[in-house]
């Protein structure tokens, strides 16, 4: 008798733990039993004057079934407004590009994040564990874009319609962050190293910067540019210094895409304003070695075309990864709504494969991320109503699409959307941008 009493007290504790367990799996303590989180910005407003809004997560629960997923939501309306006002007597708008400090391949690090927001200057610096704003810093007109150097120093903004590239002193451990205003370097006006103009309309007719990726040394940061053609500057001096110029003959316009394998930086082109150039889709390979402190001349070294869709009617490519070993480079297509794979021993194209189908019939696959162990990408989906850009970037099923990747990651299915919604005036404004993965428990 009292062995099967104590049978059933031990059987009600542990029913109690279970059920304590799955009450601690909502908010923070589901991210925590997943080994990854992943990190989706809606750069649609959550209130009249701006906003928008954080949704973090637990990646075994997208893995799982991602329609059943139940994120975090941090509005930035709220205390990040609030902390911005403060500090900069400004509220940041449209929340755009997030970086985290170390990356998923450092040792340590993933502790805090930095986001650019669009169509104000503002970066925003948070803690990736509380979720909770620590700084905020007002860069210029629009920071569309920020990279961390890998030394976790420096951050890299690009100050799109300032027509600048902006740099801010980074001590993430002490949450000590500073723009340097004498290391801002002026993308259009004055002259390159060589003596041609910096923007042209033969050479580089626009010059707003739209995504700065620097090199895993941390020696130049690849810059490209709105209207067509590249800069690769040197970060580390005071004012940041060219140190090789390209024209839109070259590279074409609206690269946001730049990720290294190896020695070699891969750096794309997509479409932009529907008037101006509303079919892009272009990759190129440049050596990493290929830069240092002395100027290049025009177009040194050669912009290497891996491949180009620009005969396409509808082409857009925007984000990009790389699989397991650095093997396949995926590059997402937000207007046609496939994913191309090249392989990154031979810069020839593995395969094609399309997203539409099942979960989604018009995804518009944005940015990209990959899970820790590579097995899963994550891809911000645009909605029905674009919130930034004026392209045609168009989806129905705004949210994270999940990709199981398969063939050692010649190709992927997509398995999955976690929806999100923003109804206003009658209209679904949601509408993702930015995603990034963050490791857990290292």
């Amino acid at each position: 008798m009292q062995a099967r009493l104590l049978v059933a007290l031990v059987i009600a504790l542990l029913g109690a733990g279970l059920t304590a367990v799955a009450v601690a799996s909502t908010g923070h303590g589901a991210s925590k039993r997943s080994s990854y989180e992943v990190w989706m910005v809606d750069q649609s407003d959550s209130r009249a004057d701006g906003g928008g809004f954080l949704y973090v997560y637990p990646g075994a629960e997208l893995e799982r079934d991602a329609a059943r997923a139940r994120p975090e939501k941090v509005d930035f309306g709220a205390a990040a407004r609030d902390l911005c006002l403060a500090q900069t007597g400004s509220a940041p708008r449209r929340p755009h590009m997030i970086v985290f400090n170390g990356g998923n391949e450092s040792s340590d690090g993933n502790e805090r994040v930095a986001m650019a927001f669009v169509v104000t200057g503002h970066v925003l610096f948070m803690d990736a564990n509380t979720r909770e704003p620590i700084e905020c810093i007002d860069t210029g007109t629009q920071a569309h874009a920020v990279w961390p150097t890998p030394d976790q120093t420096q951050l890299i903004v690009a100050n799109q319609n300032d027509k600048k590239l902006s740099r801010i002193s980074t001590d993430w451990e002490r949450d000590d962050y500073e723009l340097e205003s004498g290391a801002t370097l002026d993308l259009a006006s004055g002259t390159t190293p060589n003596g041609a103009p910096k923007q042209d309309a033969a050479l580089r007719p626009d010059n707003a910067p739209i995504c700065p990726r620097t090199d895993d040394e941390g020696r130049v940061t690849f810059v490209t540019l709105r209207g067509g053609g590249m800069f690769v500057v040197d970060h580390r001096h005071s004012p940041m210094q060219i140190v090789a110029e390209y024209d839109k003959s070259q590279v074409h316009a609206n690269g946001c895409g730049g990720i290294q394998a190896r020695r070699k930086m891969y750096i794309n082109s997509g479409a932009g304003t529907l008037a101006g150039n509303p079919s892009e889709h272009d990759v190129y390979a440049f050596p990493v070695d290929g830069f240092d402190s002395t100027p290049n001349p025009p177009n040194t070294p050669p912009a290497r075309l891996i491949y180009s869709y620009d005969q396409r009617a509808e082409a857009d490519s925007h984000g990009v990864l790389l699989t397991k070993g650095d093997r396949y480079l995926w590059v997402g297509d937000r207007q046609s709504n496939t994913m191309t794979t090249v392989n990154t021993r031979t810069d020839e194209i593995a395969n094609e494969f399309s997203l539409e189908g099942g979960p989604s019939s018009d995804p518009a696959p944005d940015l990209l991320d990959i899970s820790p162990k590579r097995g899963w990408v994550f891809a911000a989906l645009r909605g029905p109503s674009p919130q930034s850009g004026g392209h045609s970037a168009v989806g129905s099923t705004p949210g994270v699409g999940v990709i199981r990747v398969r063939k050692g990651g010649r190709t992927g299915r997509l398995e999955g959307v976690a929806r999100v919604s923003n109804i206003g005036n009658g209209l679904e404004n949601a509408d993702p941008h930015a995603i990034r993965v963050r490791q857990l428990g290292r």
